[in-house]
């Protein structure tokens, strides 16, 4: 799986397919051999003059979700659905005009996206070479001003960056501003707190997902109990985390980021598979499209959780928590994102990568 992402194959236009003999990861277990039926760019349940492929022993899994990427251009679609992640939730890609350009575009990778971050004025994002200046938010009234803007330009959610007090980051009366007017709009509230300081002032502003994890020591007791009496969500981007205390010289400190998740999955908190997927200049650490989900999984499955709660972690539970309704299982009526593979991830969380096709809103891609 380290071969650059092939382009999409054929271009054919999405018709019916039947893969026989495929055992259907339901989001616990795998089923007896079966048949599924791809039917234009939904799961059907009729295989009459369907192209018959067989595919006897191989595993089906929903196509795969990241829960944390940035787009640049059509390439980071590309390079997404060859490795299977077939739907991307973007947390800041601007302006809106490639935004736009990156939607519904047929047989890639879909994506749902905040658009333009709420950031501090004196934080690190500020500093990131061609930062939006709307995305700095200045005061409460500012803040609301912001939702509404992001709301108006067709935004998913609201992201917004949280910094340790003193590092430059939104101060609390702003923070809280921004999270009560994501809410009033019927918003989801993204938080990024990826130090002990911005994770404790996003729990206290009302973080509905907190993406990142602290690294150096594990989060306190208090805070992994508040996570999961309060409904929160994490998504932990391990992926970013073990890359940026490698890039620190203090490889250690990725330990307690994965003692954390440890803690916050046996307390029951939603776990979502996001790698932080990036390859923006002037960020800590770049991470491959695509292929990084896979990783993902495997620090996921290193912290603690089963590998059926890891897949879980990037398909059907993204899905629920993101409201995506209509993908993360493989059932008559969702969309056929769907990922063959040779391998059996019940066994070991790695055959992820053993991809033999990919299916994307029905049609085919080729696998990098």
């Amino acid at each position: 799986m380290t071969t650059p992402p092939r382009p999409l194959c054929g271009g054919s236009v999405p018709g019916k397919t039947a893969l026989n003999g495929v055992r259907v990861f339901d989001g616990r277990q795998l089923s007896e051999p079966r048949t599924v039926v791809i039917d234009g760019g939904v799961i059907g349940t009729d295989a009459a003059g369907a192209q018959l492929i067989e595919a006897s022993g191989a595993v089906l899994l929903p196509g795969l979700i990241d829960a944390h990427i940035h787009l640049h251009g059509r390439d980071s679609l590309e390079q997404l659905c060859a490795y299977g992640v077939t739907t991307g939730l973007d947390m800041a890609t601007w302006p809106p005009q490639l935004l736009a350009s990156l939607r519904g575009v047929s047989g890639l990778t879909d994506i749902r996206s905040a658009g333009t971050p709420a950031i501090g004025r004196g934080g690190p994002h500020a500093k990131i070479p061609g930062m939006a200046e709307t995305a700095i938010v200045l005061d409460p009234e500012h803040a609301r001003r912001f939702v509404a803007a992001r709301v108006a330009e067709g935004a998913d959610y609201i992201k917004i960056v949280v910094e340790a007090p003193g590092e430059g980051g939104p101060d609390q009366p702003t923070l809280d501003a921004l999270f009560a007017a994501a809410h009033a709009q019927g918003m989801k509230a993204v938080a990024h707190a990826a130090s002990h300081g911005a994770y404790a002032l996003a729990l206290e502003a009302g973080a509905d997902v907190i993406t990142h994890i602290p690294l150096g020591r594990p989060l306190e007791a208090t805070e992994v109990s508040r996570m999961a009496s309060e409904g929160r969500v994490t998504v932990p981007t391990l992926t970013m985390m073990e890359g940026v205390a490698a890039s620190r010289g203090a490889a250690n400190d990725f330990a307690a980021a994965s003692q954390s998740v440890a803690a916050l999955h046996r307390a029951g908190v939603p776990i979502l598979a996001g790698t932080d997927a990036n390859s923006q200049p002037g960020v800590p650490f770049q991470v491959k499209h695509g292929e990084s989900l896979h990783h993902e999984l495997e620090l996921l499955v290193d912290a603690g959780l089963s590998t059926a709660e890891a897949l879980r972690a990037a398909t059907s539970l993204p899905a629920r928590h993101f409201g995506l309704m209509d993908r993360g299982a493989i059932e008559p009526g969702l969309r056929a994102d769907l990922v063959l593979l040779d391998g059996d991830p019940l066994a070991d969380i790695r055959a992820t990568r053993t991809i033999r096709r990919i299916w994307c809103g029905g049609t085919e891609y080729t696998p990098a």
